[in-house]
């Protein structure tokens, strides 16, 4: 049996730059289209050009791209202008991509209240905007803006604004939710009747989250008929965002009812890249990544409970829907206080220590782990801190730098400012070594007493350099005379590893002290610093 073509259309560089907060610079751009580009994604919407410098700019770059068609953006032309006098439509004939985009209205509520023009009038400037790309022998695709609340409203009036573009030349006819509200059973009813007048193979997708259906939608669209999915990377994009590639794009490839029926350009082999592509742009957005997202996420995978771990270490696939290798993911095991012996066997499988089934360590970690977890301790999202406790216990952690002893202090000046002061003790090879520095809050003061002075820890200075703290994160655990701290921290370093780290005590420096010397062993025994003497 022959398989149909879908198409995958990305707009994260266009629609998902509309999201809060975001803000591309021309290299963003770059590296997120070459990541597509190798992905394999058919369309790449670099932008509207003419609407803002960095999008003009971006389109004047003459970007090579081996897989994917670089498409711009714009909206149908003005009206009172004819479509070759139009400033906006010059500006994507200027831009030199063969695929363009055109947005327009198809819904007559807007057209009388957001463009204050005639229904007719509507009309023709699609059908003009079409016919001059065609002409110029352009790709040209038609956003039908709101249609599915346009179909609802004004069905007759919606289909005739798609088919002013399909009648004049265009290769897609994009159907969009904007507004994000339709459910997957509306869209499949009203995907299929649009088929009866513009083919499957001509009809595409473009749907909002507003509801978090917008990957369901997406699905239940092409099952409906239509041929092209819009998208973006992580589901980024305006208010809820939009329907994300990084799940849709997997599932056609992975799961029957779409791989047995459809294809895409985008190789088996490259779905491995999904992960990576979806860490980049977090990474480019200097954002945490949403580790719950399907597929990509770092939990996606994660097994916490000891009857699941059980399970999953007899067969993957008593609680996993496909191989995480798959999608360029991981299994992740937790260790907690729900953990089980599995867990733990595991976890210490997984970093690489070496036991014997029968050890009576394993049940001490186990014990150790849930009794920490019980004053408050929580390793789900603290691996390094798990790692140094299960090869201690395990005897396998030398000692590096011993804190005798610290003092902290926070004064606030004659100009208002809060200042944290750090002094600690600490000792290598027997040696005393006094550090101190100043920070905007004590941790911050205690980690510049220790990176200042980083050039008078003897042999651990090469090592401890470049070590650099990310996040530091607090949350009391209860109240009252009482409550307790506990203090998550991530560290990183030049190699790009990421660890993190924690400490409890009913003091916050305290807490924040043990979190940091976490850090500092993690680091040296990663790097395979010698032990002191």
């Amino acid at each position: 049996m022959n398989k149909e073509k879908i198409y995958i259309f990305d707009t994260t560089l266009r629609d998902g730059a509309q999201t809060q907060g975001v803000d591309f610079s021309i290299d963003d751009k770059l590296k997120i289209a070459k990541a597509l580009d190798d992905l394999g994604v058919d369309y790449i919407e670099g932008g509207w050009p003419g609407a803002n410098p960095t999008d003009t700019e971006f389109f004047q770059k003459k970007i090579k791209l081996n897989n994917s068609l670089l498409t711009a953006f714009g909206m149908t032309k003005r009206s009172g202008r004819s479509a070759d006098n139009d400033p906006g439509l010059s500006s994507i004939l200027n831009s030199n991509t063969h695929a363009v985009c055109l947005v327009g209205k198809s819904w007559d509520f807007h057209v009388d209240v957001a463009l204050g023009i005639s229904n007719k009038e509507n009309l023709e400037n699609i059908s003009e905007s079409a016919k001059l790309f065609v002409k110029e022998k352009k790709e040209f695709m038609f956003d039908a803006e709101h249609f599915f609340d346009g179909f609802k409203n004004n069905k007759e009036y919606a289909i005739s604004c798609i088919k002013s573009a399909y009648d004049n030349g265009a290769r897609w006819v994009v159907l969009c939710d904007t507004n994000g509200g339709t459910l997957p059973n509306e869209i499949s009813e009203i995907v299929s009747e649009v088929t009866k007048t513009i083919p499957g193979q001509n009809l595409g997708i473009h749907a909002h989250n507003d509801t978090g259906n917008a990957v369901a939608n997406s699905l239940a669209a092409v099952l409906s008929g239509v041929r092209q999915i819009q998208g973006t990377i992580n589901g980024l994009g305006e208010r809820c965002g939009n329907a994300n590639l990084m799940s849709i794009i997997p599932t056609l490839h992975l799961k029957q009812t779409y791989e047995k029926n459809y294809e895409i350009n985008i190789k088996k082999e490259n779905i491995n890249k999904i992960t990576q592509c979806s860490r980049l742009l977090d990474e480019i957005l200097n954002r945490k990544p949403n580790q719950h997202l399907p597929y990509v996420g770092a939990a996606a995978f994660s097994h916490k409970g000891g009857l699941h771990v059980s399970a999953v270490q007899k067969d993957p696939k008593t609680y996993e829907h496909i191989n995480p290798q798959e999608v360029g993911n991981v299994r992740n095991i937790v260790v907690s206080d729900q953990s089980g012996k599995s867990n733990i066997v595991s976890r210490l499988n997984s970093i690489g220590i070496d036991f014997k089934q029968d050890d009576p360590k394993i049940k001490k970690l186990l014990d150790e782990v849930k009794d920490r977890e019980f004053i408050g301790y929580s390793y789900d999202g603290a691996d390094a801190s798990f790692e140094l406790l299960a090869r201690r216990v395990m005897g396998e952690i030398p000692r590096y730098i011993l804190i005798k002893e610290y003092d902290v202090s926070v004064k606030k000046n004659k100009s208002g400012e809060i200042i944290s002061s750090a002094k600690a003790q600490l000792e290598v090879d027997k040696k005393l070594i006094i550090c101190e520095g100043e920070g905007n809050g004590p941790v911050h003061a205690l980690d510049n007493a220790i990176r200042n002075n980083v050039d008078k820890l003897a042999k651990y200075s090469q090592y401890l350099k470049d070590l650099k703290l990310v996040d530091y994160k607090v949350r009391i655990l209860n109240t009252g005379t009482e409550a307790v701290t506990r203090v998550s921290i991530e560290s990183t370093d030049s190699k790009g590893k990421n660890w993190f780290t924690i400490g409890v005590s009913a003091n916050i420096i305290d807490a924040s002290f043990k979190a940091l010397v976490d850090s500092l062993d993690y680091k040296l025994f990663k790097d395979n610093a010698p032990a002191s003497i």
